[in-house]
């Protein structure tokens, strides 16, 4: 069990109608991840993901007035079908991220954050956290609708397993 700090960390819990293999698939996969990824009206526009340690998980994402924010990362952890860490903090093959190379994104603050999947019954219990390093970037994110968004971004992600 891993240790959360309320201060620092926001996390979220739910018990989804859907087998962790199609929500994996989901997270995993470009053409499967960007018809949910953020909240509509905003989509998903561009996508890359190399699905190993040190691989790059980029989106684009774009606002309904079609304003793109790049979002770039490294996955720390691949566990098949169980467990997805990454981080922007880090640019692929875990190179440090210089404050010289940092583009216009959708956050200013840097973040790990993991999915974890576990089957239940025909389900799955589906568990999101995400770490900050300060209070203020983890109240930020709590500012900008983590909850919310993240919670819509899930339901989206379970409507769109109904159709793989």
């Amino acid at each position: 069990m891993e240790t959360l700090d309320p201060k620092l960390d926001l996390s979220f819990e739910r018990i989804v109608d859907a087998p962790r293999e199609l929500i994996w698939k989901a997270w995993t996969t470009p053409k499967h991840l960007m018809p949910w990824f953020c909240p509509a009206p905003w989509s998903v526009v561009e996508c890359e993901i190399d699905l190993r340690p040190g691989g790059r998980f980029y989106t684009v994402m774009q606002s309904p007035e079609g304003q793109r924010f790049p979002g770039d990362g490294c996955y720390l952890e691949v566990l098949d079908n169980t467990r997805l860490t990454w981080t922007n903090a880090l640019l692929p093959d875990f190179r440090p991220l210089a404050a010289i190379a940092q583009t216009e994104s959708t956050v200013d603050f840097k973040f790990t954050a993991t999915i974890q999947l576990e089957t239940l019954g025909t389900g799955t219990r589906y568990i999101a956290t995400v770490r900050h390093g300060d209070e203020a970037a983890c109240k930020q994110h709590a500012d900008m609708g983590f909850y919310e968004g993240w919670g819509i971004a899930l339901d989206q992600l379970i409507a769109y397993t109904k159709t793989m």
